[in-house]
């Protein structure tokens, strides 16, 4: 009798384990997930703001701010060394540290990268020079990234420099558990 009362209540007992394993993993997925879009989103929207370098003689019209597909040795604001993929997009803005008060070049440049399998995407940052000063993974599991897509010409500038930048970014679960998840980017310019 004792056997047929353990039987009886261990049989649900491990489905429901199973199941909690299960779920656990899927939710696992997906709050990496939604952790790399919310990092990417803040970053996005922050450099997005931050967009435009001016010209420093009068009438200190802003010039072009933002580069798409370009290497990181090149362009009119290379970041990075030879090693660093092209960058999806690259922004550009004007820096004034405390100390000096003089107008460095900040960049900020969105790199795909491949490390140990996984495709990542990158924010690379330099100030002043091509050197690198900060690289941090913001998405993992990267499936694909397109734009970005400006509200105005991308390479534009003047009053043309785009007031709005946005991308779409498609992670996947690497427990393939869940379906891709869609993210899309937006910031806009806070200079104008």
């Amino acid at each position: 009798m004792a056997v047929a009362i353990i039987g009886i209540i261990t049989v649900p007992l491990g489905n429901a384990l199973i199941s909690y394993f299960k779920n656990t993993d899927a939710t696992i997925g997906r709050l990496a997930q939604s952790h790399d879009a919310q990092i990417t989103a803040a970053y996005f929207a922050q450099d997005v703001e931050s967009v435009g370098v001016r010209s420093t003689a009068s009438p200190f019209s802003l010039l072009q701010s933002i580069e798409t597909g370009v290497a990181s040795g090149s362009g009119l604001y290379p970041c990075g060394s030879g090693s660093v993929p092209a960058a999806v997009v690259r922004f550009a803005s004007d820096d004034f540290p405390a100390p000096s008060g003089t107008a460095t070049i900040a960049r900020v440049a969105y790199v795909v990268e491949n490390t140990s399998g996984e495709k990542q995407l990158h924010r690379i940052t330099c100030r002043g020079s091509s050197s690198v000063q900060s690289d941090i993974v913001v998405a993992h599991n990267l499936v694909s990234t397109l734009g970005p897509t400006c509200s105005s010409s991308c390479t534009a500038s003047g009053d043309a420099v785009p007031r709005s930048v946005t991308m779409l970014l498609t992670l996947s679960d690497p427990s393939k558990r869940n379906s891709d998840y869609v993210v899309t980017l937006l910031g806009q310019r806070g200079q104008s």
